[in-house]
């Protein structure tokens, strides 16, 4: 009877998330045919872009710099067993744009913007604002879920090549000012090693993909959340959680696809 009713249980799970599945694409299909209706607002998608994306700097920075600073230590220990101390620029800026940039911004972006998105639209929901939109004839898809759905997917490549930007810097910090690798070999190799298409715009692709995947969570579990202070609680929980989940598994998924030759 024990694993009868575990089976029982996983198929009501999996069932429940398919559910959910479908309900969040036919919702992201409907917010994408959405989006040309900012165009004629822009003033929407402008002051989004500031939200999620200009108040997020300081968070993306300040953890840039310390990524850098502390990977560019750990390669440089590590390398100088090897006697290639010199090899600190490529190493530290493929790490950063190929993975560490794109993974931990969209991360980071989950926690501050990702989180504040659903707890915005859940609220909304909660005290009836999006119903009295629906009565007045505004379609709150269009005035409400889609200026911040392209803000996010907008803003997280950007705040990534920030990130990977800063954490260059600091472990050029690092690496040169505190550890005495050769500033002219720093730069020079990584010009060498890092390439424009198959390194930079392959990060670019990743962050951009994880920029639409976390505000597509964020914004289907504001939108989706139960209209309760305890609902809106624990669909923010969801949105961090899941944003998690999916980010590591397609991190994965995009790198075997670009560089591990599948």
């Amino acid at each position: 009877m024990i694993v009868v009713d575990w089976l029982q249980r996983l198929g009501r799970n999996a069932l429940f998330f398919l559910q959910r599945l479908g309900r969040a694409t036919v919702f992201l299909l409907q917010v994408l045919a959405g989006i040309p209706t900012i165009i004629m607002q822009p003033r929407l998608l402008l002051w989004e872009l500031y939200s999620v994306g200009v108040l997020s700097l300081a968070i993306i920075g300040i953890s840039g710099l310390a990524v850098g600073m502390v990977l560019g230590l750990q390669m440089y220990t590590t390398l100088v067993d090897f006697g290639a101390a010199q090899s600190l620029g490529p190493v530290v800026a493929l790490s950063l744009v190929r993975e560490l940039g794109p993974v931990l911004t969209a991360l980071l972006y989950s926690g501050r913007a990702g989180s504040a998105l659903t707890a915005e639209i859940g609220l909304m929901k909660a005290t009836d604002q999006l119903s009295v939109m629906e009565m007045m004839a505004v379609d709150p898809l269009c005035r409400v879920v889609a200026p911040r759905f392209l803000a996010g997917v907008v803003s997280v490549p950007l705040l990534a090549a920030i990130f990977s930007a800063v954490g260059i810097l600091g472990a050029y910090f690092v690496g040169v000012g505190l550890l005495g690798v050769d500033a002219g070999a720093f730069w020079s190799q990584m010009q060498a090693k890092v390439d424009l298409h198959a390194d930079v715009y392959n990060g670019l692709i990743k962050s951009a993909v994880f920029g639409l995947v976390a505000t597509w969570i964020a914004v289907f579990e504001g939108y989706d959340a139960v209209p309760t202070t305890e609902g809106v609680s624990r669909a923010t929980t969801r949105t961090v959680v899941h944003t998690a989940f999916a980010i590591l598994g397609l991190d994965f998924v995009l790198t075997a696809l670009m560089f591990g030759g599948i």
